[in-house]
């Protein structure tokens, strides 16, 4: 009776953070903070760049696509989180769980892959600056191709998540549907999801962190071969902020790798509070970064702020 019960399950219990829940509305506060900052932060990037017609180059196309990645990311998991701590409602629809385990592995993924095009960017515009122009003619083409790998290497999450029989449980613990913490709950034979998801991360992030090591390899390499100290300095400024953006990205999830591998003793609540920085910390980080490294968005930020004063 069991098994048949949970074969198809209606809803899913998210736990949140377990062992945690007198201090569930404290830790909210934080995370609500940066759901405020990550929205209202992309939000103006966006407004920024469209507004700045200097800015309608393939960089800040690039980074617009970002913003919007971001701002999804945020959007797929916050909410529910901030429901769970104000409200206790834990209840998650199978469909709606399954929704957002695409949505969270899809655009977390597509932020790798726009930190690549970003990366062939800069290589183009510093080894091959005469042909920046012919070579980047189409930026929305290499938007497009990340964003249907994405979406498409993402499908078979939720296809596989459908297909198992749950007959152990619906509790999930933690504070989102994760592909892994969901497929854990089932009573088949899931190697094949884990299969996948070994092939995913190998084929996506593990590309792009090739591919983007092999660009700054080469940009480097193009830098030190300037003549003067000045020059050097100038160029490598200008990667200074997708620099940035990529170790914010990439840090927090290398931490995260590390912290579940090898924190065996580690308490539950604080593995999951280190997974929620691979999610969350980026979208805040990406606006922050740019604003203030990127001198075309800085002065015309300024500009806005002032002339609402005047």
């Amino acid at each position: 009776m069991l098994a048949r019960y949970f074969t198809n399950p209606a809803t899913f219990i998210l736990l949140g953070i377990s062992g945690q829940e007198a201090a569930h509305i404290w830790i909210s506060i934080p995370f609500c903070t940066m759901y405020t900052i990550a929205i209202l932060g992309n939000f103006t990037i966006l407004i920024i760049v469209k507004r700045e017609p200097s800015l309608h180059v393939p960089m800040y196309y690039f980074l617009c696509m970002l913003a919007i990645t971001d701002m999804v990311v945020y959007t797929s998991t916050l909410p529910k989180m901030l429901a769970i701590f104000w409200f206790n409602s834990r209840e998650i629809d199978f469909s709606a769980c399954l929704t957002q385990m695409y949505f969270i592995r899809c655009f977390s993924v597509m932020e790798s892959g726009i930190l690549l095009a970003m990366a062939f960017d800069r290589y183009v515009a510093i080894c091959n600056p005469l042909r920046h122009s012919t070579i980047l003619t189409n930026p929305f083409v290499i938007g497009l191709a990340v964003v249907l790998r994405s979406g498409i290497l993402a499908l078979p999450y939720p296809f596989l998540a459908m297909r198992w029989p749950y007959c152990r449980t619906n509790i999930i613990p933690h504070f989102y549907c994760g592909h892994i913490a969901v497929v854990k709950l089932a009573c088949g034979d899931i190697r094949i999801s884990s299969y996948y998801g070994l092939f995913d991360l190998f084929s996506q992030i593990g590309m792009d962190v090739f591919f983007i090591s092999m660009s700054y390899t080469l940009i480097l390499r193009a830098i030190f071969r300037l003549p003067t100290k000045d020059a050097r300095l100038k160029t490598f400024g200008t990667c200074i902020s997708h620099v940035s953006a990529i170790l914010a990205l990439y840090v927090p999830d290398f931490l995260s790798s590390l912290i579940h591998r090898f924190g065996h003793n580690v308490p539950l609540h604080f593995l999951l509070l280190i997974t929620s920085l691979y999610y969350l910390v980026p979208p805040v980080l990406h606006p922050i970064i740019y604003g203030v490294r990127t001198k075309q968005i800085r002065d015309r930020l300024l500009q806005l702020f002032t002339h609402k004063w005047t």
